[in-house]
């Protein structure tokens, strides 16, 4: 197989993160695969603490990933964060996720977010055929977004958001075609809240869903192939009870189901040819016929369609809205990545800023040697809104 061949095979198989070898010996292992996971990656510290579950939380200043019709409930004005997280430590030390978000207030019913995010995959060298350096690249991922909600009643809202991705693997090759990877993509978004009495205390019951990613595909050589951005339908569920003037406890729960193509590896792997040609026919798809055939392509059928569908929950303790303590579970199923993980995380507020962290370790056996493992975020927050009359 000539090397051009054998590099866009790579290319659509290098964030399964798993070998060839494991499709044959587990008949029932076939992950989703998508290109772009980084924008899936929980960027966020608040969120991720509580298993990566944030669709229908309480409004925060980092709800432009996990729901941004939320910025519509926001009581101040305006917020901006800051978030940074060193990625997959337990592999390599430069890898790390940065990203940025805030929002505006233009009229009560009314409201302008945006974020950025940038995820630096630290140093890739170039070596000749007899090992000798040819120099080094500074592989990156990048995307920038913006949107806007609208409360449409005093319980409902809804958002769009649309996003530009710019995706450069370091995939540069003399006389191949290859080069960083351009696309557009647009989030759909809902958000319910609605305030209860409980034995005579507040709460609040809240519901979110979250289309996001819908948009182009992605191409690194010249438009041979065309991969699957990580569209994904995010929807939960969220509870909140103020247990009296000072203490406060919530809890939430999301699914989560990638809107792309399921692989039958049981087809991709009788050969380098064969391998090739039926995962160029895999991504022949439409980006819209890809979303409607998500829900009922898997091999094994509806058993599997269900195994595609990861499970996050999380509870939040918040004392005065000054102290905040959380804990989460994640469950993705074996057949589909078997990556499961707890978390924790705290939060403390002081006047206009406040600082939350959050750290994630794997669960179970095969994943005791995660580089998801001992995964740590911070993010610092700003609340804007006393600073803008």
């Amino acid at each position: 197989m000539n090397i051009r061949r054998f590099i866009h095979t790579t290319l659509a198989t290098t964030a399964l993160c798993v070998s060839v070898n494991s499709f044959a010996q587990e008949s029932d292992y076939n992950p989703i695969h998508s290109s772009v996971q980084m924008l899936n990656i929980g960027p966020e510290a608040r969120g991720t603490a509580m298993g990566d579950a944030g669709v229908a939380t309480s409004p925060d200043v980092n709800s432009q990933h996990w729901n941004p019709a939320k910025y519509a409930f926001m009581e101040s004005k305006a917020g901006a964060s800051l978030s940074v997280t060193p990625w997959l430590r337990n592999i390599i030390g430069d890898i790390n996720l940065f990203y940025a978000a805030g929002y505006y207030q233009l009229k009560p019913r009314n409201t302008v977010s945006a974020s950025v995010r940038y995820f630096s995959l630290g140093d890739l060298i170039f070596t000749d055929d007899e090992g000798y350096e040819e120099g080094t690249y500074k592989p990156n991922e990048f995307s920038i977004d913006a949107a806007y909600s609208l409360k449409l009643s005093n319980e409902f809202s809804g958002a769009v958001a649309l996003r530009f991705i710019h995706s450069d693997l370091g995939f540069q090759m003399d006389d191949d075609g290859y080069s960083a990877g351009n696309a557009f993509a647009a989030d759909i978004a809902f958000y319910y809240k609605k305030g209860l009495k409980l034995a005579g205390n507040e709460a609040d019951l809240m519901a979110g869903i979250n289309i996001s990613n819908i948009g182009t595909k992605i191409t690194y050589d010249d438009g041979v192939t065309n991969e699957y951005l990580p569209a994904n339908l995010r929807l939960g569920v969220g509870f909140a009870y103020k247990l009296d003037q000072y203490n406060k406890i919530a809890a939430t729960v999301d699914l989560n189901k990638l809107l792309v193509p399921t692989p039958n590896y049981k087809n991709l792997t009788s050969g380098e040819d064969d391998m090739y040609e039926a995962r160029m026919k895999y991504y022949d798809k439409s980006v819209v016929g890809a979303i409607f055939s998500s829900f009922g392509d898997a091999p094994r059928g509806g058993k599997e369609e269900l195994e595609e569908i990861d499970i996050s929950g999380g509870v939040e303790y918040t004392y005065n809205d000054l102290l905040s303590a959380r804990f989460g579970y994640h469950h993705n199923p074996e057949n589909k990545g078997n990556l499961k993980y707890a978390s924790a995380g705290l939060g403390i507020k002081y006047k206009l800023m406040s600082v939350d962290a959050s750290y994630v370790f794997t669960v179970g056996d095969a994943n005791n040697n995660s580089a998801l493992n001992n995964t740590i975020r911070i993010t610092l927050g700003f609340d804007l809104g006393s600073l803008i009359k």
